[in-house]
């Protein structure tokens, strides 16, 4: 198998199947109960092919890793204040609500930034880190962003389908949760390999 083709097939394999599970999916779900699922799909791209290519540059070319501990650390205290600003909530008007459910900007952003803050220094990004080291950057890079991405829009559409059927308050309280629990888990992973 051709080096590009060989680096491609792996990286999409392990990455998919990493991220099955992952928190990362979870969050996609999450979001997908809030937003329309072509913005989140967007964000989650931009965000993972950002992350995946600083991986594949410090696999292959740099040979150093990010401090993760500390970026961890931060990255687990923006989704405890997430959860804490899904808990207070917003109210719309009429008007807004409808401006909202048509803006895909602000929703872009927002899965955007949550992800490539959720992924730096996650188990894909190592994992693709460690691929980047052996198999080829380019193939390593599409790879490794296709699989996420293939397994974040599966967890989209079970987002979708629970967001038809849960009632508001419960859809708010357990997005809180849910950013609380990454939060957490962000922090405990952190902890360890802080100085």
């Amino acid at each position: 198998m051709d080096g590009f083709l060989a680096a491609l097939v792996i990286s999409f394999g392990v990455i998919f199947v990493a991220e099955l599970g992952d928190k990362s999916q979870l969050m996609a779900m999450t979001f997908a109960t809030r937003f329309k699922p072509w913005p989140v799909l967007i964000g989650i791209t931009i965000a993972t092919a950002v992350v995946h290519l600083v991986s594949v540059a410090i696999g292959y070319g740099l040979g150093e890793t990010l401090p993760t501990g500390w970026i961890s650390l931060v990255a687990g205290l923006a989704f405890l204040g997430f959860g804490a600003w899904t808990l207070r909530g917003d109210t719309l008007t009429e008007e807004e609500k409808t401006k909202a459910e048509r803006t895909n900007r602000s929703a872009i952003v927002a899965v955007s930034v949550a992800f490539f803050l959720a992924e730096l220094g996650d188990k894909t990004m190592l994992a693709t880190i460690t691929l980047a080291t052996q198999h080829g950057w380019f193939g390593t890079w599409i790879g490794s962003t296709i699989g996420m991405v293939v397994a974040d829009a599966l967890a989209i559409l079970v987002g979708r389908m629970l967001g038809k059927r849960l009632p508001e308050k419960a859809i708010k309280y357990g997005a809180a949760a849910l950013f609380a629990i990454f939060g957490i888990w962000l922090i405990v992973e952190a902890i360890p390999q802080l100085p």
